[in-house]
């Protein structure tokens, strides 16, 4: 078994010291830090993601498996940084003004990061002036929004018409997501795209940036 299916099988499983010793062992055998980001953790966290959308592993494995992703990424964070390794792109995550749910919104920023996407995490409660502001500030390619409840949906028509109004409509895109959002509902607000689940957001949200 190479280096890269163990961290990949720790990872999986939850395992975040392991994950973490691995990936130093990798980094200390001068093996390249983009292959150890792609081919160990990476390419693990998209196998949690399928295992997901196929309901074989569920919110609490994924969460688990986040955490032990994160462990590895602060260990080689420093080595893409010096090898120049870039990120595939930059998301602007938070859960609209007047709601305070974010289980739903952390497991897609999960998600996201298990893309290779930075994401900026807004927390709950933002306000569409914080997510357009952090949006020109990151220079983010997407927007994403989540709700969990029906009444502070209209709140992602704002954020829409904002970045109308701002100008950045044209350079980015908007995601929204939750439990009563539809796709539907993403249309009649203007919105771009809305996925019923964490890992369908973050495999449109990277062919988003890809494409840019």
């Amino acid at each position: 078994m190479s280096i890269f299916e163990e961290i990949s099988s720790f990872l999986q499983s939850g395992r975040a010291p392991k994950v973490k010793e691995l990936v130093q062992q990798a980094i200390d055998e001068g093996l390249e830090p983009k292959q150890i980001l792609e081919e160990g953790l990476l390419s693990a966290m998209s196998i949690v993601g399928d295992k997901f959308k196929r309901n074989e592993v569920f919110v609490p494995e994924v969460l688990v498996a986040a955490r032990a992703m994160k462990a590895g990424v602060e260990v080689l964070r420093p080595h893409l940084v010096a090898s120049g390794v870039e990120n595939k792109g930059t998301v602007v995550i938070g859960t609209v003004k007047g709601d305070l749910h974010d289980i739903g919104k952390n497991l897609v920023k999960m998600m996201f990061e298990g893309k290779g996407l930075e994401v900026i995490d807004l927390g709950v409660d933002v306000a569409p002036e914080t997510f357009v502001a952090k949006a020109k500030e990151h220079n983010a390619q997407i927007i994403c929004c989540s709700a969990l409840l029906t009444t502070t949906m209209p709140e992602m028509k704002n954020v829409v018409e904002l970045a109308e109004k701002e100008g950045i409509r044209d350079s980015v895109k908007i995601m929204v997501g939750g439990a009563p959002v539809t796709k539907e509902f993403c249309e009649s607000v203007g919105a771009d795209y809305y996925t019923p689940d964490a890992a369908s957001a973050a495999e449109t949200a990277l062919n988003i940036c890809l494409a840019k």
